[in-house]
């Protein structure tokens, strides 16, 4: 078992250094299944094989020391030498492949059912939602505040609250569905949205806008133009740029549904199918978006992100946001 037990950590340790090195895109919520798996057939192993057997021979040792200390005793020599505690707590004791296996399960599963079931942190890799989130921001997100959905499949077993325009969602990306993707809800299914001349417009009528002077970009060292924009209930800041605007052009868009858009030079505009949803970065002008690779389906959708945790060189980012 302790040859059995050194291969599976070689696995896992190759697995974990090329995911790293970007040898291969990693999937951490089916290597949490696994290890789940993997720690619980040995924590089972260790609770009705490995310990008993272990129990069983420090008891057979005792009870061979107990009859030589008889024996000894019928021919009057009380003093024995040997002392067999030491050697009953050697037997006991839980070698190294059980302890680094089955000892690690309580915790493995603890882990598993909290980043399935309740919330899991990510970490914001680009700008794209600048200003509501920083490159570096690490955050948590709500896995029921949608509905309950089943690890490694996704598939939703229990409804909750329904998505609603201004949600910023965590979703996985449609083109690959290996990443995950943090964007925010623009509009839901049924919706027509329309972004012509870098102006959001939502069933035929503007989103309200104010403008908030300028925004300091710390990665491209320079002031962006920032508005205050409303979504829904959810009041939130965005990023546009008049000297940034996007090309969109009449190139053919092959994502799903894409015939429910139309583009022009201008902008574009979609009707957002049933179970589909439109997000797009709050920095307008730097967001990979709805509006290039398409909606976002209902069974890809992750949680709602909601509270950043931690950012190590900005501890003031620590907070609730929307």
């Amino acid at each position: 078992m302790s040859t059995l037990t050194a291969a599976l950590y070689g696995a896992l340790i190759v697995y974990l250094g090329g995911w790293f090195l970007g040898f291969w895109s990693g999937n951490f919520s089916l290597l949490l299944f696994v290890l789940t798996v993997v720690t619980l057939m040995f924590w089972l192993g260790e609770r009705f094989r490995f310990k008993p057997a272990r129990e069983a021979a420090a008891a057979e040792l005792e009870r061979q020391d107990a009859a030589r200390r008889a024996e000894l005793a019928s021919k009057g020599i009380d003093k024995v030498d040997g002392n067999v505690v030491e050697a009953r707590e050697r037997l006991l004791m839980q070698p190294w492949w059980l302890d680094w296996t089955a000892g690690l399960f309580p915790v493995i599963l603890i882990v598993f059912l909290l980043r399935s079931f309740l919330f899991e942190p990510f970490k914001i890799p680009s700008g794209s939602m600048i200003p509501t989130l920083l490159v570096g921001d690490l955050i948590l997100v709500n896995k029921f505040h949608y509905g309950v959905r089943l690890p490694v499949i996704n598939k939703k077993i229990i409804d909750n609250n329904a998505v609603e325009r201004g949600d910023v969602m965590v979703f996985r990306y449609p083109v690959d569905p290996r990443q995950d993707y943090i964007k925010r809800v623009v509009a839901v299914p049924g919706d027509t949205v329309a972004w012509v001349n870098q102006k959001l417009q939502l069933n035929g009528q503007p989103v309200p806008t104010t403008a908030q002077g300028e925004f300091f970009e710390a990665d491209s060292l320079r002031y962006e133009p920032q508005f205050s924009e409303k979504l829904g209930k959810v009041e939130h800041k965005i990023l546009v740029d008049p000297r940034r605007q996007s090309w969109f052009g009449p190139d053919p868009k092959t994502f799903p549904f894409a015939d429910q858009c139309r583009y022009t030079a201008e902008g574009m505009s979609c009707t957002v199918p049933a179970g589909h949803y439109f997000v797009m970065g709050d920095n307008r002008d730097n967001s990979q978006d709805s509006r290039y690779w398409g909606f976002v389906p209902d069974e890809n959708i992750v949680g709602k992100a909601f509270f950043v945790w931690m950012n190590f060189g900005n501890l003031g980012r620590i907070g609730a946001f929307h």
